[in-house]
């Protein structure tokens, strides 16, 4: 069901919450909203992903955004999240629409089947003309199990529901080759590919937890979907039309004219590593130029204790991330078949298996296409061919 509609709009903490008085900045709310009825006037569906409730809550448990600890945050967003909620309800009446608040976690944008279920539910709120708000469920999520920044999440709900463009408000205008702050800092309009400012993009705002470079991310991901992103300025009368209008300055990230499909962009953007494997440079190459599956002989090293149906990360002997693919084993299997490559297979784990360890359907190569993640500290990726250890 293409969305070929919709636009997903993330809004930063510092738009929605007043810095010093920890309370929400209703006058925004109240121009993004009008600006929402705007844009569904003109059929076009709207999905928010909102930042705000930490800080919301953190006044009534009587913490401040530079003191507060992980169960002050979490507490503050058990109790912020009514107040952002019902600022968006009651302002989205007087333009007679409703909301609806979608709460999620990692494992629902890494669990496929999860991943699913919350794609049918957005949809099924589009059908009905309702306007979902999705955050991440912070109240609950530890460090474990949080995909940590709401560009991100925002950026894989974008390629969850097929958007055709991907907005993040924010305090300045767009992306700058440098701080903005810096004296001769210029003004980046346009960018098809976000690795070359992915070092000059360091630092976070006040009340977020994502700066600049979770946003070069969040449009990596959002491209790699076919959708179109922008970074714009938040304090604007009309902060979402004017940007898709081109009425003002914001950058633009290119989307790709050929997304891959649905199954391998799961597979591919991924928000937290699960494990990684290292093989051959030889193989990387094979997988790169096409058909080919990774079996139990293939693998040099294994980093990571993961389950069957994670995804991991394949590098290559000089540590350079080639392809993500989908395990057909847990860590545990794939360790003992590993070193015991002249064993039969059914024999070692008391099943019958092909020791095809990623199948190539499962299989994403990354070349030119995506963010690489580096190898894990610690990983056995010696380039000289040894067998992990047991």
């Amino acid at each position: 069901m293409p969305q070929s509609n919709t636009v997903v709009v993330k809004i930063g903490s510092t738009l929605v919450a007043n810095t010093e008085r920890l309370t929400p900045r209703f006058g925004f709310i109240q121009r993004m909203l009008e600006d929402v009825a705007k844009l569904r006037a003109r059929g076009t569906n709207v999905i928010l992903c909102s930042s705000g409730a930490v800080a919301l809550g953190l006044k009534i448990v009587g913490e401040r955004p530079e003191t507060a600890g992980v169960s002050d945050k979490q507490a503050a967003a058990a109790c912020g999240m009514p107040i952002l909620t019902n600022a968006y309800k009651q302002i989205g009446h007087e333009f007679d629409f409703e909301i609806a608040q979608v709460l999620l976690t990692l494992g629902d944008f890494e669990d496929h089947r999860r991943f699913l279920n919350t794609r049918n539910t957005v949809f099924r709120l589009l059908e009905a003309g309702v306007m979902p708000i999705v955050n991440e469920n912070d109240s609950i999520t530890t460090e474990e199990i949080r995909v940590g920044d709401n560009d991100r999440l925002a950026a894989k709900v974008a390629q969850m529901v097929d958007a055709k463009d991907f907005i993040i408000l924010t305090e300045v205008d767009g992306l700058f080759d440098r701080h903005p702050d810096e004296e001769g800092a210029e003004f980046i309009p346009e960018v098809t590919d976000v690795a070359p400012f992915m070092e000059a993009t360091k630092g976070k705002s006040t009340l977020g937890t994502g700066g600049m470079t979770t946003k070069l991310m969040a449009a990596n991901i959002a491209q790699e979907a076919g959708v179109t992103t922008y970074i714009a300025h938040g304090e604007h009368d009309n902060p979402l039309s004017s940007v898709l209008d081109g009425e003002r300055r914001a950058t633009k990230f290119i989307a790709h004219d050929t997304p891959t499909s649905g199954w391998e962009r799961w597979i591919a953007n991924r928000l937290q590593m699960a494990g990684s494997l290292g093989i051959s440079d030889e193989l990387a190459d094979e997988i790169a130029g096409g058909d080919r599956a990774i079996r139990r002989e293939d693998i040099l090293s294994i980093d990571g204790d993961f389950s069957r149906g994670d995804v991991l990360h394949i590098y290559d002997q000089q540590g350079q991330e080639r392809a993500r693919g989908l395990s057909d084993f847990t860590s545990e299997e794939l360790r003992v078949l590993a070193v015991n490559p002249h064993l039969d297979a059914e024999q070692l784990l008391g099943y019958t298996t092909k020791g095809e360890v990623i199948r190539s359907k499962n299989l994403v190569s990354l070349e030119g296409r995506h963010l690489l993640w580096d190898a894990p500290e610690g990983s056995e990726l010696s380039g000289h061919g040894e067998r992990p250890a047991s």
